[in-house]
């Protein structure tokens, strides 16, 4: 089922926070995930626990499988390039990004920011699969309401190919590989269909309403879908309060019955939303899990862990803690990993010839116009005085509760109208930085930058404070403060020796409209006002926590 942009929106709007949604296959033993038998007693016990969020990072629409001893997890990118990363775990609790299934947004020219603009398109709820036959992976999701696409790779790091264009829309889909090898879809947005696809995934075999939504319960959507010992499964979410399992004994096209997983339930953070809108997974002793995420606006959404078990009638309970879902939970028992998984935060100097895969461009980037050689270079690549037609940004997750990103940026090489630095990017965003002009830089701090809910500009920003910049180099700093509720707070600073930081203009509040839905980023940009041909260069990125 496709709907209007309009109409998602004025569904959305009847709850408070936001979550679209994704299609899930899972995982079991080994590297199947169609066939299991749900374990029944509590978790086994291991030693410690975790506390959630167990990314307090902007994770959402999550699909989660297990490969062998590895945990992956997908998750929504909106406009941002590449697309669709693929997290990396050994042990469901930490995690770092292993790569991006769509490695371009070559959907139209506005991803492109290119006399149009893709914000708040493009990545929605998708689904990450893994095909045990083939040992290939596969991300399947629909772009614009318009078709849906269909990429494999025999690894999460790359390189991911497209397999396949199919004509129908599949809106938050949730693909699972049966355990006979065949391919179906789950998706649909109140209306549940299935489609099964070709072997070969290329084309759509058939497709079949299974199930309407009780009008007493609203709008499903978010589809995961599961073989479970027998049964087949599609986990749904009610946004953004609710989720739903939908539960057939009679193969993948139904007939479905449907109970209730968890409704207004509280959730781990503070002031945050209820957890929903993930998927479950199984580790190698037989325990369940929940991945979820949490609308904790202004970082975004990010994703909390919690235990599941199940009835003797087989459907899923998540383990409560007194009365929510746990801020800690022991945690799961699983094989020591292979490796320590890379630190969502820390140094990044550019080091080697390509980008680190946390990073994701703002629209995609002319590639004509960076380089990475031990070192970031960003020339001018768009002529404009709206840091949203920008092309170039490149962009960082917010780390939570609170973060401060620090970079060390050459600006020797800046020319007349540029205008670069350090940005808090969203639909309400500022920044500090350097205005080059009449053969003079200076440093500035810029505040309401702002766009409406179509996603237009309404306002460039003002300077609200300047400085003279040092020669050469520059430190610039910008601290968030992204706890849901007030203060949200953000506060910009810059250095010429890189210890001593000096406050530049007032705070700057966050602003926490979940329609963007996803959060804040620290960005770095550098953009012409009046021709190209400049350039600044990062040669130090660093993210770190109180």
């Amino acid at each position: 089922m496709s709907c209007s942009h309009q109409e998602f929106s004025r569904r959305r709007a009847l709850a408070a926070g936001a979550g679209l949604a994704a299609g899930a296959v899972l995982p079991l033993a080994g590297a199947s995930r169609a066939a299991g038998v749900p374990g029944r007693g509590p978790v086994p016990a291991a030693a410690g626990s975790f506390t959630n969020p167990v990314v307090w990072q902007d994770f959402a629409d999550i699909d989660v499988i297990r490969v062998g001893d590895t945990y992956y997890a997908s998750a929504s990118t909106m406009h941002y390039s590449p697309g669709a990363p693929v997290l990396r775990s050994y042990d469901l609790v930490n995690w770092e990004v292993a790569g991006h299934s769509v490695p371009v947004l070559d959907f139209g020219a506005k991803y492109d920011l290119n006399g149009a603009r893709g914000y708040v398109r493009g990545i929605w709820a998708s689904s990450l699969a893994y095909r045990p036959s083939n040992r290939t992976f596969y991300w399947l999701g629909q772009i614009d309401f318009a078709r849906s696409y269909l990429y494999t790779a025999t690894a999460v790091e790359g390189p991911w190919t497209r397999l396949a264009t199919i004509s129908t829309p599949y809106y938050d889909a949730g693909l699972l590989v049966d355990s006979d090898d065949s391919l179906y879809v789950a998706y649909g947005n109140t209306t549940i269909s299935v489609a099964q696809l070709s072997p070969d995934g290329r084309s759509q075999v058939r497709t079949q309403e299974v199930f309407r939504t009780p009008s007493s319960v609203g709008t499903l959507e978010g589809a995961r879908f599961y073989k479970i010992n027998g049964q087949y499964y599609i986990f749904l979410t009610r946004p953004a309060n609710g989720q739903y399992i939908l539960k057939s004994s009679s193969g993948p096209f139904g007939p479905y019955t449907m109970r209730q997983v968890l409704l207004d339930l509280r959730g781990p953070i503070p002031g945050g939303g209820v957890p929903h809108q993930g998927g479950l997974v199984r580790t190698q002793s037989g325990a369940w899990y929940y991945l979820a995420f949490v609308d904790a606006y202004p970082g975004g959404r990010v994703p909390a862990l919690a235990p599941i078990t199940w009835t003797a009638d087989g459907w899923p309970v998540v383990q409560l803690v007194n009365g929510a879902w746990g801020t800690t939970y022991p945690t799961p028992a699983v094989p020591p990993p292979p490796r320590q998984v890379t630190p969502m935060t820390g140094v990044d100097t550019f080091d080697g010839t390509t980008l680190k895969p946390r990073w994701e461009w703002n629209h995609n980037p002319d590639n004509t116009k960076w380089s990475v050689n031990n070192g970031l270079t960003l020339r001018t690549a768009t002529v404009t005085h709206d840091l949203y037609w920008a092309r170039n940004t490149l962009t960082h997750r917010i780390q939570g509760p609170t973060s401060t990103a620090t970079v060390l940026l050459d600006h020797t090489a800046m020319r007349d109208g540029d205008r670069a630095g350090l940005a808090l990017l969203r639909d309400s965003s500022a920044w500090i930085g350097l205005k080059r002009d009449n053969g003079t830089t200076r440093l500035v701090m810029v505040n309401g930058l702002t766009m409406d809910t179509n996603w237009n500009t309404t306002h460039t920003g003002t300077e609200v404070a300047g400085a003279p910049a040092p020669s050469g180099r520059v430190w610039l700093r910008a601290n968030a403060d992204i706890r849901p509720g007030a203060p949200r707070s953000a506060t910009f600073s810059y250095s010429t020796d890189g210890t001593t930081f000096t406050r530049l203009g007032p705070a700057f509040t966050l602003g926490n409209d979940w329609r963007f839905f996803m959060g804040y980023r620290y960005a770095l940009f550098n953009h012409a006002t009046q021709a190209l041909g400049g350039a600044v260069r990062v040669t130090r990125f660093e993210l770190s926590t109180p």
